[in-house]
């Protein structure tokens, strides 16, 4: 990109990041737009606010040969909001056909297979993160941002806070998942979080980081596979698995849904079935499955 087209894309870009913040944009999706209008700068190697219908088609042609249908959507998306939030003008339109939509089924673990995940896990905080995140029914992320005072030792129940709606919930607390926060907690006795970094280093705001993302989804991967489990296996599975454990106890799919914190009961039911509804306490039924689960708990290595 020549120098006046870089300086130009540059004040468009940074237009671009604080209109998406001041639109109340999420973190997450202010770095897959922002992603996405880097890319198509670098495929033209121009500044992309003079595209003619037809290099946009072309571009667009070539994310649908090369990208998932989320990704082509993502970026159309992108695309549209940087022309009316920094540009001010709409954008000619790319008639897309959408795919037909796949229903794939998540792999699930049974119970016994999480029990050997776990024990075969080697490190203290990963075994602690794997139960919680299962017992919990939690995202990657709020496990991983829970803190101390999320934890209602008194009330069980934790407060989870980090969502993908950004809609805090309850969810009921296992008497062992609190015994073994607390075991885990004694060995690093952060002020404020439960999974912290290792390093105890800060991010930009100055906040303390939390144990690394990529760390717990790679080590299950291998754990499971050193397991024997050929299935499919990351940190979401613990989420699906709990879900349908619960079900297939009897639980109903409304509680399902309030505890993984669904706001439409058609994404609760996309991995679990149809079941008829019966009145059961999910927090008794939550400790009995936890309760089933025999860890070998490991010594916490010194970081």
């Amino acid at each position: 990109m020549k120098p006046e087209e870089q300086a130009r894309f540059d004040n468009l870009y940074q237009s671009y990041l604080n209109e998406l913040t001041l639109q109340g944009k999420s973190d997450r999706t202010i770095d897959g737009y922002s992603r996405c209008i880097r890319q198509i700068a670098h495929f033209f190697d121009v500044c992309p606010d003079n595209l003619t219908t037809e290099q946009l088609k072309h571009y667009f042609l070539d994310l649908v040969k090369n990208k998932s249908w989320s990704g082509v959507k993502i970026a159309r998306n992108a695309l549209q909001h940087f022309y009316k939030l920094v540009l001010g003008r709409p954008w000619e339109w790319v008639n897309i056909v959408k795919p037909p939509k796949q229903q794939t089924i998540q792999d699930v673990l049974s119970l016994s297979e999480v029990q050997a995940i776990i024990n075969a896990t080697h490190q203290l905080r990963y075994q602690v993160y794997y139960l919680t995140t299962y017992s919990l029914g939690l995202r990657l992320n709020e496990a991983l941002h829970l803190k101390v005072a999320d934890i209602d030792g008194h009330l069980m129940r934790v407060h989870v806070r980090f969502t993908k709606s950004k809609r805090d919930r309850f969810v009921p607390l296992p008497q062992a998942t609190l015994l073994a926060l607390r075991r885990y907690w004694k060995t690093h006795r952060h002020t404020t979080l439960l999974f912290p970094c290792a390093k105890r280093s800060l991010t930009k705001a100055g906040e303390p980081k939390v144990m690394n993302q990529g760390g717990v989804q790679k080590a299950i991967k291998i754990i499971a596979g050193e397991c024997g489990i050929s299935k499919n296996v990351h940190v979401h599975t613990l989420r699906h698995s709990i879900a349908t454990h619960m079900l297939e106890r009897g639980c109903n799919l409304r509680s399902i849904q309030k505890f993984l914190g669904h706001a439409c009961p058609k994404t609760t039911a996309i991995y679990t079935r149809m079941t008829e509804e019966v009145a059961q306490n999910s927090a008794l039924m939550l400790n009995d499955i936890v309760d089933s689960i025999k860890v070998n708990w490991r010594e916490q290595d010194d970081d």
